[in-house]
């Protein structure tokens, strides 16, 4: 069912009815936000571009014989894979709050989806600190896209939301991630240890404050759509 609103103008000193079809981003201002790289955009998907992203993760996010994330990438097969995706982006926007929230952002290029980077935060008015992850369809890694969004993310955090802190964790094997974060400028910050079955996984918890970003050669980025995101925030 398709809901129109209604809007009278007046033109030379007569009444027209013109009919408004909303849009999401009314209801939802994080659809209109919109965060420009030089080859990629990064936004909320809308749906057939949710079941591309799905679909990609199914496909594999890294090989096999690899386990460079937490998240069970290989267990089970692609459509279990593609669902989690699903379910995992409908989560997030469900729990949204200002006191704890996740902005899981679809990578795009030239409209081609690649992959989803996600900024999150909790208290973040209090601590300005965020925590950033992503995941790369496995034929689109290699080629810069993941350090090009990263940089996307931290401008978005840094420079639009006043982050004075990003933080991230990354398996002490995972060295693709470990020299991304190391290009951006990240620094040792400990590690954690989760579990995954009966094996304990050590991660680095890696650093980077405003300050180093602000040392950073950086291109161009560009972010359209926040001052009406402000609000979700609490900004």
């Amino acid at each position: 069912m398709t809901i129109l609103i209604s809007a009278v103008i007046q033109l030379r000193g007569v009444d027209l009815v013109v009919m408004i079809r909303p849009v999401l981003s009314d209801l939802w201002p994080q659809y209109g936000l919109t965060i420009f790289t030089p080859r990629l955009e990064l936004r909320l998907p809308r749906e057939e571009e949710l079941a591309a992203l799905a679909h990609l993760a199914g496909k594999g996010v890294h090989r096999a014989d690899e386990r460079p994330f937490l998240t069970p990438w290989t267990d089970g097969g692609p459509e279990d894979r593609a669902r989690s995706v699903l379910q995992g982006h409908w989560s997030q926007l469900a729990g949204w709050s200002v006191a704890a929230w996740q902005l899981g952002l679809g990578v795009f290029h030239h409209g081609q989806p690649l992959g989803v980077v996600t900024l999150r935060a909790r208290d973040f008015l209090v601590v300005r600190e965020v925590t950033t992850s992503s995941w790369l369809g496995i034929e689109h890694q290699g080629k810069g896209y993941g350090t090009e969004a990263r940089v996307g993310l931290l401008t978005l955090a840094f420079d639009h939301l006043d982050a004075r802190v990003a933080r991230t964790e990354v398996f002490q094997d995972n060295h693709a991630s470990q020299g991304v974060s190391r290009k951006l400028g990240y620094e040792h910050d400990g590690v954690s240890v989760d579990a995954r079955g009966d094996e304990a996984l050590v991660s680095d918890r890696l650093r980077l404050t405003r300050q180093k970003w602000t040392q950073q050669n950086r291109h161009s980025v560009r972010v359209d759509g926040m001052t009406a995101c402000r609000p979700m925030f609490g900004l």
